[in-house]
């Protein structure tokens, strides 16, 4: 029971610092989400150390959140193949299609750990994905294609968001850009 409880508010503190992210970017406080939950900042320092200790959960919680949505996504007999494909490429939870990740890219300077834990989260995990690739080829849905290839594409330009702030210069929300990205790997730029 109490580990249970432990669990449950360790994800509602991950949730305020979402929130906190999402309203202030990289500047938001421990008090911030004290503020945000209504709870002390010393009930956050007795689950979390300080706030890179609790931003890095925070990276592993909205990827491991990304990781249960594709797992539905390949589970929901409702979609084809095809549809699948796309919708894994670009997945995002729901709760979270409307936070600021344009922001991140300014993790490499100032949060280099938290980088590398987002950089190792792109990088691995695609095993439904190459799954959902393979099938779609065998089934002739999507043409052949070099799967560390399109693998490597989608990395290097999700990489490429949280390297420079080309989203921010530009006025492209998060969003937007990953939908671009998914939209030119499956259907080209050919009209």
């Amino acid at each position: 029971m109490q580990q249970r409880d432990e669990k449950k508010q360790k994800e509602l503190i991950l949730e305020g610092t979402v929130k906190a992210f999402n309203e202030k970017g990289l500047k938001f406080t421990m008090d911030d989400v004290a503020k945000l939950l209504g709870i002390s900042k010393k009930t956050i320092y007795t689950v979390f150390r300080d706030k890179e200790a609790m931003f890095l959960a925070m990276v592993d919680y909205m990827f491991d959140s990304i990781k249960e949505s594709e797992r539905r996504i390949v589970e929901d007999m409702s979609l084809t193949t095809k549809e699948k494909i796309r919708a894994i490429l670009g997945v995002m939870p729901e709760s979270y299609r409307d936070v600021d990740f344009r922001q991140l890219y300014l993790l490499k300077e100032k949060y280099p750990v938290i980088y590398k834990q987002v950089e190792r989260r792109l990088e691995t995990g695609w095993e439904r994905t190459i799954a959902l690739l393979e099938q779609g080829m065998e089934e002739g849905v999507i043409r052949r294609v070099k799967i560390p290839i399109v693998k490597m594409m989608l990395e290097a330009a999700l990489e490429q968001f949280f390297q420079r702030d080309v989203l921010l210069q530009n006025e492209i929300s998060y969003m937007e850009a990953l939908d671009e990205v998914v939209g030119i790997l499956m259907d080209g730029i050919v009209k």
